[in-house]
């Protein structure tokens, strides 16, 4: 066997690995996968996998090509031909190992693993840990990718012994034969990884995936780990698309907000509530259909403080990360592309609730149980204009609680003591304050203080539950304790949660479903009507209806909507998810790939999104692609421009 033989024989038994991969992928994630990605054409599944593999497999094994495929007769020698063994074998089982481990992560970001994630936590010292925990809980992922080393190990094809060419022409002979095999391999390379030769295809990225697919969340099946990794490497995420000319675009949409005339402040405090992980599916009252009417959720007090506040039907997060759903909620933009903390549109000026509130004499703080610096929040918090930062070093010194005896071992404090202290830092702090908590407690790896591991059970199979449990009653402890501080009456509380994560119910495996966030507005002194609207809202309403509510006076930018002044059938939503711009609008969801509409579907009638209306309905999907188009336009613009505050543009 020659060395292009062998070379050949082993990138074919590489496809078969990456298959493997994939059944396993699936089969771990069966709960999203099970009703929807088999709706598919198999051709496609199985064309867009290998389309993808093909790429992987050629940009990851290039050097082992390279060694093989040498027209100098070295390269027969045992001791080479070991080197390049070794060579493949480690490069095939890391990327083995990264798809191994997207078969856990894909859980809670809904997408493949992508280069931001070395930027995402490279700050963090408790991964070890987390990662032990991974390996025990799931040993069979651990026993699949070992066994598939070992495959590599004894599957491996060998080229022939050692050739010794004494005589001139032999040596030419072999010498053209492999400079052939060279030859005709580097364009058939190029073609793999771009995924296409001609001039109208360009090298394809993880948003092609989506043509092989009905639903976004399925495009993470055609991929694979090492290609999305590789595709997004350096890449700068925001290029600015010309949809429409600056006139049109103003007039289509702006994220400048101006306050209606004769508008004045009422001085009211603001605190802002990011629970980590707590996906509406958790919250009963949110759930009235869900299980026949049966479903009561993990959420007693969540429940009861629902039918006091102000509240919306279809709430959606606008990402899947914990890094995603701060700048959402406390600066209004959305993650499109890639995390906004990891971009370098993250060093820009950016608006926030804090530093929009802290020009009219607010006091502000931003409070978050783990250690200072811990994913960015604390730069972030103080970009965003919060003037004080309360993290695990701030309560360890506070003599009041007990310290380090309150941490939970991986990432926070616990939630019930830091919401205590949240509760009464707040009692030090000048009316009028706005503050944020970020909880830490529902996450993974999903633990409970001692004390309450034998009272929380109801989590059944999926073990976040409890950790609900747990951080629902360390609200009702924390409004407990809050309604006896003097600033309680006089302050406006909003709950929601940065994204969802396991899900149990099918319809929370959809497109739209994998961000259903809870949003809710709270005001003990009555002033705000309780009531539920039929209507959307989104984590980035959150920053411009707050300062509508406390008739903030100044203009300022904001991507989303001040729920206050917008008409029910006129709010919206709007996701990135694997390559594809989800607009919600009016009970219509809009699937758009950046230049086409994929599918448009009515998610108030048709729930797991099977339909695809944007033929029947071209006027409907013509209006939302224009309008989404204007979205997506003035953020690329802002984000490339440093324009996210009011006076740039």
């Amino acid at each position: 066997m020659s060395n292009a033989i062998a070379l050949a024989c082993n990138l074919l038994l590489m496809y078969v690995v990456y298959a493997l991969c994939r059944v396993v992928f699936v089969v771990e994630n069966w709960n999203v996968y099970k009703d929807t990605l088999f709706q598919n054409s198999w051709d496609d599944l199985i064309k867009g996998s290998l389309t993808f593999d093909t790429s992987a497999i050629l940009y990851t094994n290039s050097l082992y090509a390279l060694m093989m495929l040498l027209p100098f007769t070295f390269v027969t020698m045992a001791r080479w031909r070991k080197v390049a063994k070794w060579i493949f074998i480690v490069t095939n089982t890391i990327c083995i190992a990264a798809n191994t481990t997207d078969c856990v992560y894909f859980q809670y970001t809904g997408r493949r693993t992508t280069a931001s994630v070395m930027q995402e936590f490279g700050n963090e010292d408790n991964l070890g840990s987390i990662f032990m925990t991974e390996f025990v809980n799931h040993w069979y992922l651990v026993l699949f990718v070992i066994a598939m080393a070992v495959a590599l190990y004894f599957l491996y094809a060998h080229p022939r012994g050692q050739i010794i060419l004494t005589h001139r022409k032999r040596y030419i002979a072999y010498w053209l034969v492999t400079l052939c095999c060279l030859v005709i391999y580097v364009p058939l390379c190029v073609w793999g990884m771009r995924g296409g030769m001609t001039t109208a295809v360009r090298p394809i990225t993880i948003s092609n995936a989506n043509q092989y697919v009905n639903q976004p969340q399925e495009a993470a099946v055609i991929l694979n780990t090492p290609f999305s990794i590789i595709r997004t490497w350096g890449k700068k995420p925001f290029a600015v698309p010309q949809y429409m000319d600056e006139a049109e675009l103003e007039r289509v949409y702006s994220p400048v907000h101006y306050p209606a005339a004769g508008m004045k402040a009422n001085r009211k405090n603001v605190v802002v509530l990011i629970v980590e992980s707590f996906g509406r599916e958790y919250i009963g009252a949110y759930n009235e259909g869900l299980e026949e009417g049966n479903y009561k959720g993990y959420t007693p007090f969540t429940d009861s403080l629902y039918r006091h506040c102000l509240s919306f039907d279809y709430t959606f997060a606008n990402g899947r990360k914990s890094i995603d759903g701060m700048p959402s909620i406390l600066s209004s933009i959305p993650m499109f592309v890639e995390p906004f903390f990891l971009t370098p549109a993250s060093l820009n000026e950016v608006s926030g609730i804090a530093g929009e509130l802290g020009k009219i004499g607010y006091e502000s703080a931003f409070f978050h149980g783990a250690e200072n610096g811990s994913m960015g929040f604390q730069a972030f918090a103080r970009a965003t204009g919060f003037k004080k930062y309360h993290g695990r070093n701030e309560y360890d010194e506070d003599e009041r609680f007990d310290g380090e005896k309150d941490f939970d071992g991986t990432w926070a404090i616990w939630d019930e003591p830091f919401m205590q202290y949240f509760a009464l830092q707040m009692s030090e702090m000048q009316e009028p304050f706005v503050t944020a908590l970020f909880t830490a407690s529902s996450h993974h790896p999903f633990n409970v203080p001692e004390e309450y591991k034998d009272i929380f059970l109801e989590e059944g199979e999926n073990p976040i539950h409890k950790c609900i449990r747990y951080t629902d009653m360390a609200l009702r402890k924390f409004f407990e304790t809050a309604k006896k501080q003097p600033w309680y009456e006089n302050t406006l509380f909003v709950l929601t949660s940065d994204h969802t994560n396991w899900i149990d119910h099918p319809e929370y495996g959809t497109a739209l479903g994998l961000y259903g966030a809870p949003i809710l507005f709270f005001d003990p002194s009555g002033e705000l009507k309780a009531e539920r609207r039929h209507c959307i809202a989104q984590q980035i309403d959150i920053m411009p209806t707050i300062l509508g509510m406390v008739g903030y006076d100044q203009p300022y930018v904001a991507f989303g909507s001040d729920l206050t002044k917008t008409p029910d059938h006129r709010t919206w939503a709007v996701q990135y998810n694997n390559g594809i711009y989800q607009y919600e609008e009016d009970g219509y969801a809009l699937m758009f790939d950046g230049e086409n509409t994929k599918a448009l579907y009515n998610y108030k009638k048709d729930r797991m999104l099977t339909e695809d209306l944007k033929e029947r309905e071209a006027a409907r999907t013509e209006h939302m692609e224009k309008r989404l188009k204007a979205v997506i336009q003035s953020y690329m613009e802002r984000m490339n421009g440093d324009e996210l505050t009011y006076g740039d543009k």
